[in-house]
């Protein structure tokens, strides 16, 4: 059974009922987080419980938010393969390089880990219609689990997103609405026609549960490093549920007495055409201002602002770690190398976290002895068109 206790507000600390449909903060209108029975967990748990469960996210069970196990809707999602990057790692003089690579997941991306838990709490508290904006790959997700699950869904995307993902999410059932303008225009059209017609909002941090798909991350890679962490994530930024859930996976960790106080550096990349928490980082900010005219190849990279700059922010400076921002050519010449290289096919945003690795190696931030992990968040299989028109 789930140990989960209640939601506790990330900014001001108010607790919610973690039985009823919640969004953010009443008060204050910032994210909720799922608070789980810890110090019960201890006495329940050791890390020898999870040999021979399922390979899947779902391993974890007991310290994510579904209470009855009639209601997780799974494709299989989790357990992705770590990579060690030996010939990458040679190219740029670093003897401990992996790749951790969530493009094997369901739909293609790690998007599938935050809306496989979504849907299961949404299914079993009740509701039936969910909605999300997205710049893509959020919207196929959920459309796939929403169809697994039988729920009504509707996609509010860019009209430029990748036409992948548009296919994808139609193929899937989805009610799609394409929206003049970014992710940004896509939410508050979104937000007005759900209040009529009460659909549940699922997009990023609005809600407390993809946060909990998102930290399986970090407890996988704590599981298949021998629960000892590495030196330095290098993670690509958007909203930022994956750098935030990371790190709150590692918290409950280390509560757990599953791993060492030890903690990686936490590196956020960037597009230069939209590097809102770049700015925020290096201005010494605690939250970041709106990027004016955001534009770049990596779609979901494409955030003026999101609702959780603050928590991003947060663990950039707990963790020691910085942010960087690099060109759209960088992430092209990075998604290529990575396939050359390593034989694993990165989106942009994958791509663009071998590319940020380069400006800190050059930046002397990197040691080349240290333990490195990149993020590689989706297959570059659904972005061939950015290769073709680059030749």
């Amino acid at each position: 059974m789930s140990l989960l206790i209640h939601l506790r507000c990330s900014k001001c600390g108010a607790v919610y009922d973690a039985d009823r449909v919640q969004g953010v903060c009443p008060r204050c209108g910032k994210p909720l987080l799922a608070i789980y029975d810890l110090e019960g967990a201890s006495s329940l748990l050791d890390r020898a419980a999870l040999r021979g469960r399922p390979p899947s996210l779902w391993r974890y069970r007991e310290l994510l938010p579904v209470r009855d196990d009639r209601h997780i809707v799974s494709l299989g999602e989790g357990w992705t393969p770590l990579l060690r990057a030996e010939r990458l790692g040679g190219r740029l003089g670093l003897r401990d390089l992996w790749i951790k690579d969530e493009g094997l997941n369901p739909t293609g991306t790690f998007k599938a880990r935050g809306l496989s838990v979504a849907v299961s709490r949404a299914l079993e508290l009740g509701v039936r219609r969910l909605a999300i904006p997205s710049a893509g790959n959020a919207a196929a997700a959920l459309a796939a689990y929403g169809a697994k699950a039988g729920l009504e869904v509707h996609v509010y995307m860019p009209r430029d997103a990748p036409r992948v993902n548009i296919v994808e999410a139609m193929a899937y059932g989805a009610d799609v609405t394409l929206v003049d303008g970014l992710i940004t225009d896509a939410a508050r059209l979104l937000e007005e026609t759900a209040k009529r017609r009460g659909w549940m909002v699922v997009s990023t941090l609005k809600e407390p549960y993809r946060l909990e798909g998102k930290k399986t991350m970090g407890y996988e890679l704590a599981e298949q490093m021998d629960w000892r962490l590495p030196d330095v994530i290098v993670y690509p930024t958007g909203g930022g549920t994956g750098l935030i859930g990371m790190w709150k996976g590692f918290e409950e960790l280390e509560a757990l007495g599953w791993i060492p106080e030890h903690r990686p550096r936490m590196v956020s990349v960037q597009a230069s055409g939209c590097a809102p928490i770049v700015k925020a980082f290096k201005e010494g900010r605690e939250e970041s201002e709106p990027w004016p005219e955001a534009e770049t190849i990596a779609s979901g990279l494409r955030v003026p602002k999101a609702l959780g700059d603050f928590l991003i922010l947060r663990v950039l400076r707990e963790s020691r770690g910085t942010a960087v921002a690099v060109s759209d050519d960088e992430i092209l010449n990075a998604m290529r190398l990575m396939a050359k290289l390593e034989g694993v096919f990165p989106c942009p945003e994958g791509a663009a976290t071998l590319a940020g690795l380069r400006h800190l190696i050059d930046e002397g931030w990197i040691d080349p002895d240290e333990h490195i992990v990149l993020f590689n968040t989706g297959t570059g299989l659904k972005y061939t068109h950015l290769l073709e028109a680059t030749r």
